[in-house]
């Protein structure tokens, strides 16, 4: 997939078009970006970085970062996506003027988008008023309770498989893999400790089943209060894994709550309760519909 940065990055092609911000790439946001993509036209999408509510004052714990939100348009057949640079001069445009400079300028003919779609300066854009400027509309079929502000709240209370129902595949935690305390290691677990950027949502502190790298993963998110611990961590066991993966980015995968962190007794009881944990991450399905 191609990623521009300015109109005059992409050719004046006929197009259909998705627009949004599309954070966490849900169910709601595949239905919009599936009609485009099987409208006539070149499938492109809109989208916006930082999240606007963020420009706006704002803070948006977000679902995804803007790498991997790509990597997921990409996936479900969008050829080309134009970031636009959110700015409050962005957030000032009106409608009209917006969609001269950003998508007459691409050659946009066909926008899809839900019903309540919205844009422009004070949201006081809509489809009538793109219908009215010329373009075609698509309306995409809504998806009940599909929203980003939905999902932030299933997984801010730890509900794995509520939060995967809307997005329609596991939620998820990016990161790069950088040096921990390697304390996993000295008790046979070894794990990858993984730097997640501030601005991104990590669910509620837990034990979790997971996957990562293509294997299996017993995954802990929070402070580590057995050792007393105080910066936020998330760290990862891969089953059935061994190499050095300092440095890559990963994308991990969160499939089933197992727990609440815990203080033990001593080091035996703490080995003991991660070897169940890595029993029954071996045991956990993979949320999410099909």
């Amino acid at each position: 997939m191609k990623v521009a940065h300015t109109p005059a990055e992409l050719e004046r092609v006929p197009r259909a078009t998705a627009i949004g911000t599309f954070d966490g790439v849900h169910l709601g946001h595949r239905a919009v970006v599936r009609t485009a993509v099987e409208a006539r036209g070149r499938p492109t999408v809109v989208t916006f970085h930082p999240h606007p509510r963020e420009v706006l004052g704002n803070r948006v714990a977000l679902l995804a970062s803007l790498e991997r939100r790509l990597e997921l348009l990409a996936e479900l057949g969008i050829e080309e996506t134009l970031v636009v640079e959110f700015t409050p001069q962005i957030a000032e445009l009106a409608p009209g003027e917006f969609a001269r400079q950003y998508l007459e300028a691409i050659g946009v003919e066909l926008i899809a988008a839900g019903e309540s779609f919205r844009f422009g300066r004070g949201r006081s854009g809509d489809l009538a008023l793109l219908r009215g400027l010329g373009f075609e509309t698509a309306v995409a079929e809504h998806v009940e309770g599909a929203s980003s502000s939905e999902i932030r709240r299933r997984l801010e209370a730890g509900d794995i498989e509520g939060a995967a129902e809307l997005l329609g595949r596991p939620p998820e935690v990016d990161g790069i893999v950088v040096a921990g305390d390697q304390r996993g290691g000295t008790l046979g677990f070894p794990t990858a400790n993984l730097r997640v950027d501030q601005a991104l949502l990590v669910p509620r502190f837990g034990i979790y089943a997971g996957a990562a790298h293509g294997h299996r993963a017993a995954v802990s998110i929070g402070v580590n209060p057995h050792y007393g611990g105080s910066e936020r961590r998330v760290e990862a066991h891969l089953l059935d894994f061994s190499g050095d993966l300092y440095g890559q980015r990963i994308v991990l995968e969160l499939w089933q709550r197992l727990r609440d962190e815990a203080v033990f007794t001593n080091e035996q009881e703490l080995v003991d309760q991660i070897a169940r944990d890595v029993s029954a991450a071996r045991a956990a399905g993979r949320p999410g519909r099909p």
